[in-house]
């Protein structure tokens, strides 16, 4: 038995789908990223929910994830890895039609001498380093890269040349983004002039979609966005202003829900808890909660965090535990064991959807979300 359950909502996922398309166009292929176990929320899940909203094309870090989406894909949807590869393991990507970026020359030649042996094309995505430095190809390399690709021209298969921004979430980081951008688009004519063919370019993560236009081209990589979240509140912002809204148009999808452990009294003046974090200044009704860091509620949570019991907002208190936590159900009416509880999500016209800070308008963070277990039960709900 699990002490508490994720649940994920189907109609909001396809209005948030909705909105991304109507913010890029129809024409722009959307790749649904999964990586970290689709941000928490469960790839097995999340394939199933993308697939029927329209979705066919999903990016990866890792050749392990890709292997759960091959696994739980009933389309037959595009798969591209732009992280992890084992060369080792190779064959299973190539021979099932995975693409995957390529952003060195011991990655590119390891995949050709398999493609070779397979005699079966790479799909590849040419990264190039436009100034997150981190992974590409730098200009001084492109020339060995262009020999390389003429050179084996019946083995490859260039789906698209690409390129991550550093921090499009983030208005600090405009000028750096749109050098990036002009950066890129020099690669892009050094590749014209040297008459290698591609399919795609891509640029653009959710931030970037939505806050320069000019970087979209013809596939975006959307990530937090399609589950409901901004990439930051200055994104959400952004937007906001812009077009002149006052809702906000994206709804996340996932809730997780545990319920009441134990309830306590707890006289003023005791500590609450391990410690001296927390001190009963009054008398106080306590409420323990089966969820603590080793679920993926993280300690620094403690005091820091609130929950939902009755429709009603609750102070998470004290340190969090590897498996459970305490909260302040002073004053709340008709509290029992056994009442659910909401770490995430909505009831009536109340919701929690920022676990993380101290300030309750801050948007849940990318953290809170890939801690969430993987073995936890998911259930997909408004089918």
């Amino acid at each position: 038995m699990y002490s508490s359950k994720i649940y994920l909502d189907k109609k909001k996922y396809e209005e948030n789908i909705r909105f991304i398309k109507k913010i890029i166009g129809e024409k722009t292929i959307i790749s649904s990223v999964v990586k970290g176990n689709a941000y928490g929320h469960g790839i097995k899940e999340m394939i199933l929910l993308a697939e029927e909203s329209g979705i066919n094309h999903f990016s990866v870090f890792s050749q392990d994830e890709a292997y759960k989406v091959k696994k739980y894909s009933t389309k037959n949807s595009t798969i591209m890895i732009m992280g992890v590869l084992s060369l080792k393991k190779i064959n299973w990507v190539i021979s099932n039609d995975i693409e995957f970026f390529v952003f060195n020359f011991k990655r590119l030649k390891e995949a050709l001498k398999t493609s070779k042996k397979l005699n079966k094309k790479i799909k590849i995505h040419i990264e190039v380093e436009t100034g997150l430095n981190r992974t590409g190809f730098s200009e001084k390399e492109l020339p060995e890269l262009f020999k390389i690709i003429q050179k084996n021209k019946e083995y490859i298969t260039i789906k698209g040349i690409c390129t991550h921004f550093a921090g499009a979430e983030s208005i600090a980081n405009y000028y750096r983004i749109k050098k990036q951008n002009n950066r890129f688009k020099k690669y892009l004519e050094e590749f014209d002039k040297a008459n290698i063919k591609y399919e795609l370019t891509h640029a653009a993560c959710s931030a970037a979609a939505v806050t320069m236009p000019n970087t979209r081209r013809n596939l975006v990589r959307i990530g937090i966005m399609q589950y409901g979240f901004w990439p930051s509140d200055e994104t959400r912002m952004f937007y906001l202003t812009k077009k002149q809204k006052k809702k906000d148009p994206l709804q996340p999808i996932l809730s997780w829900e545990s319920e009441i452990m134990s309830i306590k009294h707890v006289k003023a003046g005791e500590y609450i808890g391990y410690g001296d974090y927390y001190l009963a200044k009054e008398d106080m009704t306590i409420g323990t909660v089966p969820i603590g860091y080793a679920q993926g509620y993280g300690r620094q949570l403690s005091n820091n965090s609130w929950i939902m019991v009755n429709d009603e907002i609750a102070e998470v208190i004290g340190v969090i535990n590897m498996n459970l936590f305490q909260i302040n159900i002073s004053g709340l009416e008709n509290v029992n064991i056994g009442d659910r509880v909401i770490l995430i999500g909505q009831e009536n016209n109340k919701e929690i959807r920022f676990a993380s800070f101290s300030d309750k308008k801050s948007s849940l963070n990318y953290e809170i979300l890939t801690r969430i277990p993987e073995e936890l039960p998911r259930e997909i709900i408004n089918k």
